[in-house]
Formats: C-alpha cells, structure tokens, sequence
C-alpha cells in the first residue's frame, strides 16, 4: 500500500464517520485523485465522483469557470464550487495548473491552484512544485488529499452544495 493509499484509507473513515459525501474537479492531475478516491474502502458510501476537465472549454461549459486563464484563483475557486454542486457533495477538492514543461497562462510550469469546497465556503491557495511534469502531478495529487483529510478533521456533518 502507497503513502497515497494510506491518506485514501483514512479519508474513507473520516468521511464515513461524518456522513458527508465528497467529490473532485481535476485537470491537471487528470483523473488520478479520483483513482486514489475510488479505490478507498467503501468508497461507493461517500465519493460522489469526479469531473476530469482536462480541456478548457470543459471547465468553462460545465465547471462554470469564468472567462479568462484557467491557471488561477477563480478558476479553482470555481471548480470547487460548480463540483459539489454538480454531485451533491459535502466537501470537494479541485485542482488546475501547468503541469510543464511550458507555462501556461503566463504561469511558470510548476504552479497549481487548489479549491476547496467544505463547511458551505470556498478556499483557495497556490502552491508552485518543482521537478519534471509528473513529479508536479504526484505532489499536486499529495496536496489535494491531505486538503480532503483537513477538511473532515472538522468536518461538522452534512452541509448543502452551494447555490449556481
């Protein structure tokens, strides 16, 4: 078993324990936090699912991102929000960026924004990985999930997804 794994397993029973369920809007890591998600124990009891809107006319169409770079603030803050409500989750993490090896949006390779949807708000931070594309995806993916276990650490119980 992963580390990665590790950190699925107790989000599994933190999320069982809270009775909440949780989602993910990916783009950058394409899918691979929601591979972690799906592979938990009992995960069919608390993991709604996952938009995978690797293109940027996905996240603007259905991820309800504003016009503008999709590497940025409001573009995670956006998915996180439009995810949960989608998929009538509690909590939801979402995570855009560049990858590398080129910039994207004027940002340097490396740069990932995360939203997260948990207690009826929206945070948002930034974080800038070092190493090749796929050493940005691994910790992108790392960060993601610690942010799910600190959410249910105070997670309050069922909280209704935000309003379009």
């Amino acid at each position: 078993m992963t580390p990665q794994d590790r950190v699925a397993e107790r989000i599994s029973t933190a999320a069982r324990n809270a009775h909440v369920f949780l989602a993910t809007a990916e783009s950058l890591t394409g899918g691979q936090i929601s591979c972690l998600l799906g592979a938990a124990p009992a995960s069919s009891d608390w993991y709604r699912g996952s938009v995978v809107a690797y293109s940027s006319e996905v996240k603007h169409r259905v991820l309800k991102v504003p016009d503008g770079p999709v590497v940025s603030e409001a573009s995670a803050r956006a998915m996180a929000g439009a995810v949960a409500e989608l998929l009538g989750a509690d909590i939801a993490v979402a995570v855009t960026g560049a990858g590398g090896p080129d910039p994207q949006d004027g940002q340097p390779p490396g740069t990932v924004w995360f939203g997260l949807f948990a207690h009826g708000r929206i945070d948002t931070e930034m974080h800038r990985f070092d190493g090749e594309p796929q050493d940005v995806v691994t910790a992108t993916t790392e960060h993601a999930l610690v942010l799910l276990e600190r959410a249910l650490a105070s997670a309050p119980g069922r909280v209704p997804p935000p309003l379009a």
